[in-house]
């Protein structure tokens, strides 16, 4: 089986540039299920229910998420009902939303996507090596294929619990930095690994936000409200091989498209 994951779409420029290419990737990789996060797809810095449903319209079956899926307040809500939009399973006991979940393929084939967030250079949550081990045992009582977003900013903590993960979980694949990584392998136990896979959205720009208002956060160190930019658009992607049987990967290939 083949599963489809598209990097952190960001802002309005993200969310078209998915729409125009969903068809020509559906047709060029016939992916099983569609994975995509989508934390920062209202206005680069959070997501709505109304966004939500449009990007699940597209085709994608479920939606991941990170650091940045608390700044819209009426996402809360829907948050807590609709068990395709996940946040990090590592927040707090008792936080609103769901940190994993299983879906149906269409020849009825199970999947699991878990949703990690990291700590290194990030807020201090609960161990995310520690939570996926307790969320992995859980989530294989149902199925084999086991799918997992860690959303984290450091390189060292992904690619340390990849290994820590292999064998364990058909992939770990990295979101949050928005800069797609060439490193795609899978692991000696079966893993697909990948640091991040990437961004959808505005080329020209500073991980997603204008150029010219990153660049004097960094020059004057004050607060700024960030915007994204028009113009040219790319869309980062991973497609990702799996034995359904055993949950192995067998493959993984990196995906890039520039408008």
């Amino acid at each position: 089986m083949k599963i489809l994951f598209i990097g952190d779409i960001v802002g309005e420029p993200g969310r078209k540039f998915v729409k125009q290419q969903m068809r020509g990737l559906l047709q060029a990789h016939t992916p099983d299920l569609v994975i995509a996060n989508g934390e920062n797809a209202a206005g680069g810095f959070g997501l709505t229910p109304d966004i939500a449903e449009e990007l699940f319209s597209l085709g994608i079956h479920v939606l991941t998420s990170g650091n940045h899926i608390w700044d819209k307040k009426d996402i809360e809500p829907y948050l807590g009902k609709q068990e395709r939009l996940i946040r990090p399973a590592n927040y707090p006991e008792g936080s609103l939303g769901f940190g994993s979940v299983v879906v149906p393929t269409a020849d009825s084939t199970k999947v699991a996507v878990l949703n990690l967030e990291g700590r290194v250079f990030m807020s201090n949550l609960d161990d995310p090596f520690r939570k996926a081990v307790q969320e992995i045992e859980r989530l294989k009582k149902e199925t084999m294929v086991i799918i997992v977003d860690f959303h984290a900013e450091a390189t060292s903590e992904k690619s340390a619990l990849a290994w820590y993960l292999d064998g364990k979980v058909s992939a770990v694949l990295g979101t949050h930095t928005h800069v797609q990584t060439a490193d795609e392998r899978v692991l000696p136990g079966g893993t697909a690994f990948m640091t991040d896979v990437g961004m959808t959205g505005p080329t020209d720009s500073v991980i997603g936000v204008r150029k010219d208002e990153a660049i004097n956060r960094f020059l004057y160190q004050r607060p700024h409200k960030f915007e994204i930019p028009k113009g040219p658009v790319h869309l980062d992607a991973a497609v990702i091989d799996i034995d359904a049987k055993t949950g192995k990967a067998k493959g993984i290939e990196r995906i890039k498209i520039r408008s």
